[in-house]
């Protein structure tokens, strides 16, 4: 198992920027192994669910679009008195469930009381967040939809580079919704215009532009 572990870390050392590997017949163990030896290396995102290991690689591109996003709530905190906290790309995974991931963002919104001022999270008793963040850009991430039902995340905002969709956790399954439900200002159009605009404006005048907005919803 060893070796086994130690080959997988090989192969992410050597994975380009973007790249993703899928491989089958992976322990729980060889998975939580693998997690050690990566630390908190923040360009790699590993899912894991009943024996498949996902292995991707992020590009800056990505990681721009992620915490661009995470800046916007930031921004939206700070003007509407929003407690709210954001814990980048946390590894959150359920043994039992054989099941495990990192967002590319996270936010606790509705619980950010009960997570209060930690800096580190145990999510064999905290909540899951209230919303996680996926960017699709390189590669698509419905296939991790059973793992964030499993882990209970209530809300996922997926951007593929043209448009943001925000998928909302019903029973076991998640639905596409037109407005976020942690943050029901937050529509799934606006969003994408957003990050079009970054593209467009540059994330200074982006987030500028969308203060101006949120003083308009004081009222």
């Amino acid at each position: 198992m060893i070796t086994q572990t130690l080959n997988l870390y090989a192969v992410v050392e050597n994975l380009p920027a973007g790249s993703l590997v899928v491989l089958p017949d992976i322990s729980w163990d060889e998975y939580e192994e693998l997690l050690e030896q990566i630390g908190e290396t923040r360009s790699v995102r590993l899912s894991y669910c009943d024996g498949t290991l996902q292995i991707m690689v992020t590009s800056s591109e990505h990681e721009n679009y992620a915490w661009f996003i995470g800046s916007l709530l930031n921004a939206l905190r700070l003007r509407l008195r929003i407690n709210m906290r954001f814990f980048g790309a946390p590894t959150m995974r359920k043994e039992k469930r054989r099941k495990g991931l990192e967002p590319d963002a996270c936010f606790y919104v509705q619980s950010a009381d009960l997570i209060g001022n930690r800096m580190h999270l145990d999510f064999g008793v905290d909540p899951p967040p209230d919303i996680a963040v996926e960017i699709d850009i390189h590669h698509g991430s419905i296939s991790k939809f059973p793992i964030y039902a499993a882990l209970g995340i209530s809300e996922i905002w997926r951007y593929d580079g043209e448009q943001l969709r925000i998928h909302l956790l019903t029973g076991d399954e998640y639905v596409l919704t037109t407005a976020s439900q942690a943050l029901p200002m937050l529509t799934a159009d606006h969003l994408t215009e957003l990050l079009t605009r970054l593209r467009e404006d540059g994330e200074l005048n982006t987030i500028l532009a969308f203060d101006e907005w949120l003083q308009t919803q004081q009222s």
